[in-house]
């Protein structure tokens, strides 16, 4: 009896043991998992990345926090420019690159397979100046903007000027222009307006990353911009917003193609892609400068992360979709902390879509 009795508790004490083991299972179990988190049978994963310096700030914030999501996955991104993004993709040397500047219909014929442009957030272009008591908020329109950049205002007290800004004391004084003289994204952006607002900007001199400019004195970064115009008397510049507002710079409030004039603001920088997301191709190249709607700033644009659609390697492509689509969803949270305007609803449905046609051997990599 004494043996059965032994058994009889020794068993007890097992189907409990299996009980409390089930129980921890399940109660792992209550949460659907993140998306990008893994278990420890998941492979480790490298992504290499590299392009644009503007989305930088965001892009390193964005690489600390996914970590914390998926551990398995390491993510490098170097800042050297859209350019060198643009390089690095179409010669396969990144997993992913950046740029402010979508690429050409030539630089997409180069490249070994299709590139999709995912966008990732916004930026504005402002105009920076540096006037003895004029403070932000002088009001520029297109016409003064193209005509002072072509060398055809040359003086602070242009009529042109004074006339949309009674109430200030503009100075009897020179002008002098002063643009990037490296390639840059926030060039392209900046001449892609002027070629919008002016037809003489257009035939003259075009846009891009890098133009022959008719007037003034180059500077390399928006550093280099914005230190030369603080150290220049009525010197006016373009920097990029973030820049502008961590640097405490004043900056122009600009007339949109509504007629009003807006100040620079995340608001109203989403605002721009908002008005002009109807018109969006399929593959999500588009100019937002001079976009319609009361509340769009005109000088905008978005940055992109450049993505190949069939993927070569099955894990890297699974983890990338996996980013892209924590980036445009749990990432968007962090842009405006760090002076980004997030994508509007509409903008994140379009790159949704994109994202889930990203494929290895025809299968989409999106679960």
């Amino acid at each position: 009896m004494a043996k059965k009795s032994k058994r009889v508790v020794v068993l007890v004490m097992a189907l409990a043991l299996l009980m409390l083991v089930t129980a921890c299972g399940k109660s792992g179990e209550t949460g659907k998992a993140p998306a990008g988190s893994t278990d420890s049978k998941t492979k480790t994963v490298a992504l290499n990345g590299a392009g644009a310096s503007f989305p930088y700030p965001l892009y390193s914030k964005w690489i600390a926090e996914y970590r914390k999501v998926a551990p398995n996955v390491t993510i490098d991104y170097q800042s050297i420019g859209s350019g060198g993004g643009i390089k690095g993709i179409t010669e396969q040397t990144v997993d992913f690159a950046g740029s402010d500047a979508p690429m050409k219909d030539d630089q997409l014929a180069k490249a070994p397979g299709q590139i999709f442009h995912i966008p990732t957030v916004m930026g504005a272009v402002v105009i920076t100046y540096n006037l003895e008591g004029v403070k932000t908020g002088l009001k520029l329109t297109p016409e003064v903007i193209s005509g002072i950049y072509l060398g055809n205002i040359k003086k602070w007290n242009d009529p042109a000027i004074t006339s949309i800004n009674p109430e200030v004391k503009l100075p009897d004084q020179e002008i002098t222009v002063v643009h990037r003289s490296d390639g840059s994204g926030t060039t392209n952006i900046f001449t892609d307006y002027l070629s919008n607002v002016s037809k003489e900007w257009k035939e003259k001199v075009g846009k891009g990353t890098s133009v022959e400019w008719p007037v003034g004195i180059g500077a390399k970064g928006n550093e280099g911009v914005a230190g030369t115009v603080k150290q220049t008397p009525g010197g006016i510049g373009y920097v990029e917003l973030a820049y502008a507002v961590q640097n405490q710079l004043p900056y122009a409030f600009l007339k949109n193609q509504a007629g009003k004039f807006v100040e620079p603001t995340l608001d109203t920088t989403t605002a721009a892609a908002a008005g002009s997301a109807a018109n969006m191709p399929e593959d999500m190249r588009v100019s937002i400068v001079n976009a319609p709607g009361e509340n769009s700033y005109p000088i905008a644009g978005y940055t992109y992360l450049l993505v190949y659609k069939d993927q070569k390697d099955k894990d890297k492509g699974t983890e990338l979709v996996k980013f892209l689509w924590w980036a445009i969803h749990d990432g968007e949270k962090y842009a405006k902390d760090l002076l980004y305007a997030p994508l509007p609803d509409n903008v994140v449905k379009l790159a949704e879509a994109r994202i889930k046609q990203i494929n290895y051997q025809g299968e989409s990599l999106y679960k």
